[in-house]
């Protein structure tokens, strides 16, 4: 089985890994169970809020979703968005197992209880990895147990490096803002590298604030950023049965409570927990499974929204159009296929399609002023902006994505999902 050491490290990672800020009311701790045969590397995580968190989340839509996934959300409804354990493991993704998956988290939801003297309500749980492998009950719920009395301040590169899978680099992004004259952090850690298409959020995320929030602030915010970004990223056009966004708000920062998503001291948090995302959703995409180059696709001019973006993932889930860019071809008549294929609302005569900067069809047909090189230097680098102007009204969206090479298909040759 392929895993992250395998790989060579995405040619779109950044640098290093981010320096992050401090969130309070958290204790973490990272462990090995073995779970990747012949690899030494971390595959468990667990997460304690001593003093409970605020908590949000959505989950895949996918109708073979894994009972990882009921859980959380079940949690959600049942504890009243209330968290006090989280754990995640990652090998075994724990989907289409059936009564072994509901026995496995069983016992681990029993073992957090037992060692936080919390509420079965209040454990999340995740799992990624491969599909359709069951997993005796104990190894989950005896590792949860082992590592309880090594939790501690967390080392979020360990967290985020636990995490992966095909991952070629660990993915973190983090904020400080001042939220009611209080500083407050914000930190986000992901994994995701393929299968990865937006039907709700993509892949295993976890965002952290000390920030005072309610479970209706943070399901709120939650839902509506990660529509903005999370949703709008796709690598492969398929939609994992483990996708987990999760957003916890621990209050050790203090002050007053905040319930209402609508409040306006939350307007600063609000933007930098929009860019933690945003930055987390394009980290996958850049570490995209063979990805060479980042792609940015906006529609606008359309019907509506929900049309424009439509119209954009179709741009960026065209295997026609992900390879011309790969190739470095200025091949614009794939994009035109992609838009017209959709049956959204299109008029051919009134789009108008730029790449960059440069404007190569308008009105029906190719731009007068287009330029065979022009177009060809702007899909060559690493980061490549497609626009589209449908000319119909006042729809818009932004979706991202990476191109596909070789490279995937070597890399999903080579690993069991």
């Amino acid at each position: 089985m392929a895993t992250a050491s395998d790989l060579p490290v995405s040619p779109l990672a950044p640098e290093r890994f981010p320096q992050l800020p401090t969130v309070r009311g958290i204790a973490a701790t990272t462990h090995s169970l073995g779970l990747y045969k012949g690899k030494v590397r971390d595959d468990l995580l667990v997460i304690h809020f001593p003093e409970g968190a605020a908590a949000g989340g959505i989950f895949t839509k996918s109708s073979t979703r894994s009972d990882d996934v009921d859980r959380c959300r079940a949690a959600l409804q049942a504890g009243g968005g209330r968290a006090r354990v989280l754990v995640v493991n990652t090998g075994n993704s724990n989907a289409f197992t059936g009564a072994a998956g509901i026995a496995k988290n069983d016992a681990t939801v029993a073992s957090a209880v037992k060692m936080s003297g919390c509420g079965q309500h209040e454990v999340f749980i995740s799992a990624t990895g491969v599909i359709g492998e069951p997993m005796p009950p104990h190894v989950i719920s005896g590792g949860v147990e082992t590592v309880w009395s090594k939790l501690g301040a967390p080392d979020w590169e360990k967290v985020a490096n636990c995490i992966r899978t095909t991952d070629t680099f660990a993915k973190a992004a983090g904020e400080t803002v001042d939220l009611n004259r209080r500083n407050v952090g914000i930190i986000g850690v992901a994994k995701g590298s393929g299968m990865i298409q937006p039907n709700m959020a993509t892949t295993l995320n976890y965002m952290f604030t000390d920030a005072n929030l309610g479970p209706k602030v943070c399901q709120a915010l939650i839902a509506k950023l990660g529509d903005i970004t999370y949703n709008c990223i796709t690598v492969d056009s398929d939609t994992s049965t483990s996708d987990t966004l999760l957003f916890f708000a621990t209050g050790a920062a203090g002050g007053e409570q905040i319930d209402n998503p609508d409040d306006p001291r939350l307007a600063g948090f609000i933007e930098a927990m929009h860019r933690v995302l945003k930055d987390l959703a394009t980290q996958i995409v850049r570490d995209g499974e063979g990805a060479s180059k980042i792609i940015e696709i906006t529609v606008e001019g359309a019907a509506s929204d929900a049309s424009a973006k439509v119209i954009a993932s179709s741009i960026a889930n065209s295997p026609l159009v992900k390879t011309a860019i790969a190739a470095g071809d200025a091949n614009w008549g794939r994009v035109v296929m992609a838009i017209g294929k959709t049956s959204e609302p299109v008029e051919r005569d009134q789009l108008a399609l730029w790449f960059g900067d440069h404007l190569v069809a308008k009105d029906g047909a190719r731009a007068a002023s287009y330029s065979e090189a022009v177009a060809t230097k702007a899909v060559s680098g690493q980061e490549v902006f497609i626009r589209v102007n449908l000319g119909l009204g006042q729809g818009k969206s932004t979706v991202w994505t990476c191109d596909f090479t070789d490279g995937y298909v070597k890399i999903n040759g080579a690993y069991r999902s």
